[in-house]
């Protein structure tokens, strides 16, 4: 399982930086050291993930220990797209709180800081985390599928839309359109210029896929001009 979170980062990291070079030729220009650094942390990051992965893998297909299902009848129509959104927000919560927490002065010189020092971020910061912070990230999903259950291949869709937020968020511009990025949907959503801020002003816009717990707590502080 760490070889497959591993190859997913190189690929779909390296596809946008690929796609960044032809959208905005030069974005990264002098940050070859920085991205060294980044890859090398974010493989570290893989090897953690891929351990509470494993153990999902073979607690489903050994012992059945996982709320994992394969047939779409087992459960009413409405409920395998609930799971998706009851999966990100999930997922959102538990990243705002354990981000801001990891912004705390101790910890954020610590661990936290590994990620900030990714000066402007790229397509390869998505995954360069500290160890400690690594752990954080790995074992909510994980833990998930033990209590909520959700269709296999819709895992595989949160897990994709993970990915996908992930690389989009810190990779210096902004690939929605801004009709959608300014729109009334738009204001509840984050992307790229939405972390963008975040990287920039460190103690604002804290969340991963929504801006409901920024706006709830008052931590949201806009979009970035990209």
């Amino acid at each position: 399982m760490t070889i497959i979170v591993a190859l997913r980062y190189l690929v779909t990291s390296g596809a946008f930086a690929w796609a960044t070079g032809i959208v905005r030729p030069g974005l990264y220009q002098g940050l070859a050291p920085q991205i060294r650094r980044e890859i090398g942390w974010s493989l570290a990051s893989a090897a953690i993930y891929g351990i509470p992965a494993g153990v999902v893998a073979w607690g489903w297909q050994q012992r059945g220990w996982t709320r994992i299902y394969t047939d779409f009848g087992d459960y009413p129509l409405w409920y395998p797209p609930l799971s998706v959104l009851l999966y990100l927000f999930a997922h959102d919560t538990w990243f705002y709180w354990t981000h801001r927490w990891m912004h705390r002065p101790w910890l954020f010189l610590r661990a936290h800081a590994v990620h900030h020092a990714s000066r402007p971020p790229t397509a390869w910061t998505a995954m360069s985390f500290h160890p400690w912070e690594a752990v954080t990230g790995a074992v909510v999903i994980p833990a998930l599928v033990f209590f909520m259950p959700i269709h296999v291949a819709l895992l595989g869709l949160v897990l994709g839309i993970m990915t996908l937020m992930g690389i989009t968020n810190h990779m210096g511009w902004e690939l929605f359109p801004a009709r959608l990025v300014h729109s009334r949907l738009g204001g509840w959503l984050i992307t790229a210029s939405h972390h963008q801020r975040h990287h920039e002003n460190y103690q604002c816009n804290y969340g991963l896929y929504f801006r409901v717990w920024d706006r709830l707590c008052r931590t949201d502080r806009g979009l970035s001009s990209l």
